[in-house]
């Protein structure tokens, strides 16, 4: 069995101070929201400490990020979270994906990459670009990247048509090589997954691309929720599967947190995967599993 790890949208707080040149941007607005939303304990490193501690316990194989580690992408947000990463994991046993906030304004991704830059790199000669791939025992790890610079008001991420080529190529060969083939995504490949305004453009390409070489699994981020889903696959549909932030913390209202840790088993057409949520329920002061999902296409 291999067992894999998977948070996302951690958010990392708390907002370092800004400048009034860094915040001559959309940075002004994001910055709003966290002192005005997000930073009144909606989002706390003492949740998102928990739930690593959580992870750490369960001795995964390996742990899937699938983005937005900052907020406003700040440079001392991008150091933080590369220290951040470092405690997590080391690079070889810990896979990243930038989200949408990673790139918050133009060159904040380019930064964020060369910091992160040994959790963002394949096993390949194809170093830091994207689509990258890790092979790990009998699972292929796939990261690819939605995150691009948007406008105020906007969190659209998009997947262009380089991506797709090369994605199709690598999951048709990781395929061949009899591995399990784990996508990684930050905004979800998924048709009224996300509102128009935090949509994937290109979404099409990605779903063609798993059509025609197929793939075992797709996680991503960006929603903020649990959730399973099912694009088509070459040998049959393929679960993409959601995650809430993982620094969630939860009210009397709303669940918190969580992370999933994916089961991996069987071989070459007979895979089985099983996904076991973990998390802090609405109103628990303790995290518990919340509930137990056999990746199994439904009829």
């Amino acid at each position: 069995m291999f067992r894999l790890a998977h948070l996302s949208d951690p958010h990392l707080g708390p907002m370092p101070p800004a400048a009034l040149a860094d915040l001559a941007s959309k940075r002004a607005l994001g910055y709003l929201n966290w002192h005005l939303n997000r930073g009144r304990g909606k989002i706390t490193p003492e949740t998102l400490d928990r739930i690593v501690a959580d992870i750490r316990s369960a001795e995964p194989d390996h742990v899937a990020v699938t983005g937005d580690l900052v907020n406003i992408a700040l440079g001392e947000e991008i150091d933080r979270a590369a220290h951040w990463l470092a405690r997590l994991g080391k690079p070889q046993d810990v896979s990243l994906v930038p989200g949408n906030h990673d790139a918050y304004v133009p060159g904040a991704l380019a930064r964020a990459r060369r910091r992160w830059a040994p959790f963002l790199k394949g096993d390949g000669p194809e170093g830091h670009s994207f689509p990258y791939i890790r092979r790990r025992r009998s699972v292929a790890i796939v990261g690819t990247s939605s995150a691009v610079p948007t406008g105020p008001f906007l969190a659209t991420g998009r997947f262009d048509t380089h991506q797709a080529l090369i994605l199709e190529a690598m999951l048709e060969h990781a395929g061949r090589e009899g591995l399990c083939r784990v996508v990684l995504i930050h905004h979800p490949p998924v048709r009224g997954a996300s509102l128009w305004a935090a949509r994937l453009i290109g979404q099409e390409r990605f779903r063609a691309a798993v059509a025609s070489s197929g793939a075992e699994l797709i996680l991503h981020g960006h929603t903020h929720h649990s959730s399973v889903a099912w694009i088509p696959g070459r040998d049959g549909p393929v679960p993409v599967v959601g995650v809430p932030s993982a620094a969630a913390s939860p009210s009397e209202e709303k669940r918190g947190g969580g992370w999933n840790l994916i089961e991996i088993e069987g071989g070459p057409g007979e895979w089985r995967l099983s996904c076991i949520e973990r998390g802090f329920a609405a109103g628990a002061a303790a995290l518990t599993e919340m509930a137990r999902v056999p990746l199994v296409a439904p009829e």
